[in-house]
């Protein structure tokens, strides 16, 4: 599938090299990709093929970039899946670090799409055909809650209430160093980074407002355990929030957490996965009204390791 993209070039990009400016406005797409589309005459500037990558763009200059789509499209897998709650219009999952939420780019399979759709059968339609259900999403190396729609009724119901900032959501985290206050709130708008494009930023490209509010559970001597409810849903929004402020959340290398924990006077292995959980999830049933709040507990892999800094980081 042939898709085509078109960008008008705003003043503050004049000079900005083409394959420059171009990642930095399509966000899937990387630097080489766009380089090798250049050399495959698939990127015109001004109705003339961009010849080079390093060619300068100019205010005003309507870019187009032609983009090979593979057609992709969920399918059932028989995969693990921890449901928390089933009725006839949508259910809860506690979704396990490492498996994404949904196919795209790059992820064929393994998702929770696939498992949903081998043990339902069929899903909300209005989402697309690679997110069928999906209402909201969290991080690969996220766990916790996700509600999925079984039907466009309850996808529409629970989309307004997101929108509508109506849905109640807290995390658990741990972080490194000790938080100051007992609780407060980070107002910071959130961008796509326009250096490293998988990584987001507080402002960067295109920003959003984003608001978290937090409150300490417990201080260690080094580390923190925080809960935290985003009031705004920014792409890695909680992660970017405490990196922000100098507490990355411990095993999120990608915002600046160390790779390696010191603790007890002795260095031990960071996790695999982010000490992020979606803890709870509160949202009246589209259907009937009613108010739904479900908990998920810490998974074992983060139990065990608050243990460790509770027995060792004194």
């Amino acid at each position: 599938m042939l898709r085509v993209r078109e960008f008008v070039v705003a003043a503050e990009d004049a000079g900005t090299r083409c394959d420059v400016y171009l990642a930095r406005q399509i966000p899937d797409v990387s630097r080489s990709q766009v380089q090798r589309l250049i050399r495959a005459g698939l990127v015109t500037r001004g109705g003339r093929d961009v010849r080079k990558p390093g060619e300068a763009v100019e205010a005003s200059d309507l870019i187009r970039v032609r983009i090979e789509r593979e057609e992709l499209r969920a399918a059932p897998e028989d995969l693990p899946l921890e449901i928390l709650y089933e009725d006839s219009d949508l259910v809860v999952v506690n979704k396990s670090a490492g498996m994404v939420v949904h196919i795209g780019a790059g992820v064929k399979s393994g998702t929770l799409v696939n498992a949903l759709l081998h043990h339902i059968g069929a899903l909300s339609t209005a989402g697309g055909e690679l997110r069928p259900g999906i209402v909201h999403r969290l991080d690969r190396m996220t766990s916790g809650l996700v509600v999925v729609a079984k039907n466009d009724f309850t996808h529409r119901g629970l989309a307004a209430q997101f929108k509508g900032r109506e849905v109640h959501k807290t995390y658990l985290l741990l972080v490194h160093g000790r938080v100051a206050k007992d609780s407060g709130e980070i107002s910071k708008p959130v961008g796509r980074d326009p250096v490293r494009r998988v990584r987001m930023k507080v402002g960067g490209i295109r920003p959003r407002e984003a608001l978290t509010r937090y409150r300490v559970e417990r201080r260690f001597a080094h580390f923190t355990l925080l809960e935290a409810e985003p009031r705004t849903g920014r792409t890695h929004q909680i992660r970017v929030h405490f990196a922000s402020l100098g507490h990355p959340v411990v095993g999120d290398t990608l915002y600046g957490a160390p790779a390696k924990l010191r603790l007890g006077g002795r260095e031990e292995k960071t996790l695999p996965r982010t000490f992020l959980h979606a803890a709870t999830l509160g949202f009246r049933h589209p259907r009937g009204g009613e108010l739904m709040t479900l908990r998920a507990p810490l998974p074992e892999e983060l139990e065990n390791l608050l243990k460790l800094v509770a027995d060792k980081d004194r």
